[in-house]
C-alpha cells in the first residue's frame, strides 16, 4: 500500500501549476485589506463558500476576482514565494509555473510589475533551497490573438527568464488553431511551447496543437483516449501529458477520483504526470494530488515512482538535471 509518508520522500517535479491560482483565501484577504481593495465577501467564511464552484466557468470568474487583489510587485512575490513554500513542503525540487499577464495588464497592472515579482520570488526560493524553477508565459485564449501579440510583444524584454509560452483559460469554443500566428512568432523568438488541450475541449484540440501550434507537451489531455489514433501518436512521440487529478475531478472531468483515467494512461505507456494546476481552488497540491489518486485508483509504489520520474522526463531541465534526479528516484 502506498502511504502518504512514502509519497512525501519522493522527490518531484510540478509542470502544471498556475501562480494566480495558489492565492489561498486567507491570503486574498490580506493582501486586499493591505491594497484597500474591496471584496464582496464579509468574511474568510464566507470567500471559502465562493470556492464551490461547478463548472470551468464558474471557477474561472472566482479566480478573476482573486487576482484582482494583486497590484503591486509586492503582492506578486507574496503569492509566489507561499506558493514555493508548499513546493519545500512537498519535495517539490523544480516546478515550471505558468503566469497569465492577460490577467493583469488588463486591469492597468505592468507587464514588469508581475513578472519581477513573481521571478524574485523563484530567485530567493533558490538561494534558500536550491529549488530551479521555470517561467510559462501564457495567453489566454478567451481572447483574441491580437491581444495574445500585444502580450508577446511586451514579454520579449524578459525573454531570457521566460522559458516557453502556453495557452489556458476557457477552452470550450476556443480551439488552438485560434493562436496559430502567436505560436509561430513565439517560437521564432526561441520559446517552448505547451497548451491546455482535451480537458474540457475535445481530442481534436489536442491535435491542433500539435499540428499548429507545435506543442512539445499538452497540459491535462485526458480526453485523447477518445481518439486511438492520437493515443498511438502520443505514445510514439512520448508527448507528455500534465494531469491535474483533483482539477478534472473538481471541474466534474470525471465525476469521482475512481473514474480518472491516469492509471490506463500510464499503463499505456504515455508520460504522464501529476500536477496541481490551481491548488488552493481545487482542494490540494501536489502530494495531495499523488495520494487520492493512489488511494481511488489503487496505485502501486512503481506507479507512483514512474509518475515522478516521469515528472522529471516530462520537464524542460537540462538533460543531465533529468537524469540526476531520475537516478535518484530509482534508489526508493
Amino acid at each position: 500500500m502506498v502511504t502518504s509518508e512514502f509519497i512525501a520522500k519522493i522527490p518531484k517535479a510540478e509542470l502544471h501549476v498556475h501562480i494566480e491560482g495558489t492565492l489561498e483565501p486567507q491570503l486574498m484577504m490580506d493582501i486586499a485589506a493591505r491594497n484597500k481593495v474591496p471584496l464582496r465577501f464579509s468574511c474568510i467564511d464566507s470567500l471559502k463558500k465562493a470556492y464551490n464552484f461547478h463548472n470551468l466557468q464558474s471557477f474561472l470568474d472566482i479566480y478573476y476576482e482573486g487576482a484582482s487583489v494583486l497590484l503591486f510587485e509586492r503582492d506578486f512575490y507574496d503569492v509566489t514565494w507561499a506558493y514555493l513554500e508548499r513546493c519545500q513542503q512537498d519535495n517539490v525540487v523544480h516546478t515550471e509555473i505558468f503566469f497569465d499577464p492577460q490577467t493583469h495588464t488588463a486591469r492597468g497592472i505592468p507587464f514588469g510589475v508581475a513578472f519581477q515579482g513573481i521571478y524574485a520570488a523563484l530567485c530567493d526560493a533558490q538561494k534558500k533551497w536550491g529549488l530551479t524553477s521555470h517561467i510559462i508565459m501564457c495567453f489566454l485564449r478567451h481572447l483574441s490573438e491580437e491581444d495574445a501579440m500585444k502580450t508577446l510583444k511586451e514579454a520579449l524584454p524578459y525573454k531570457d527568464k521566460i522559458i516557453g509560452i502556453g495557452l489556458d483559460s476557457s477552452e470550450s469554443g476556443h480551439p488552438p488553431s485560434k493562436f496559430q500566428k502567436v505560436f509561430a512568432e513565439g517560437r521564432r523568438h526561441g520559446f517552448l511551447t505547451v497548451a491546455h488541450a482535451g480537458e474540457e475541449g475535445p481530442a481534436a484540440y489536442v491535435w491542433e496543437a500539435l499540428d499548429l501550434l507545435k506543442v512539445q507537451r499538452i497540459d491535462h489531455g485526458v480526453r485523447a483516449i477518445e481518439d486511438d489514433a492520437l493515443m498511438q501518436r502520443i505514445m510514439a512521440e512520448q508527448i507528455p501529458l500534465t494531469i491535474c487529478p483533483l482539477s478534472n475531478v473538481k471541474l466534474r472531468v470525471f465525476n469521482e477520483m475512481s473514474q480518472h483515467n491516469l492509471k490506463h494512461l500510464l499503463s499505456r505507456g504515455i508520460i504522464a504526470t501529476i500536477n496541481s494546476d490551481d491548488p488552493a481552488y481545487f482542494g490540494g497540491y501536489i502530494n495531495q494530488n499523488y495520494i487520492e489518486a493512489a488511494q481511488a485508483l489503487n496505485l502501486s509504489k512503481k506507479e507512483i515512482l514512474q509518475l515522478a520520474q516521469n515528472s522529471f522526463t516530462a520537464s524542460f531541465l537540462p538533460p543531465s538535471d533529468k537524469a540526476r534526479w531520475i537516478k535518484h528516484i530509482e534508489s526508493f
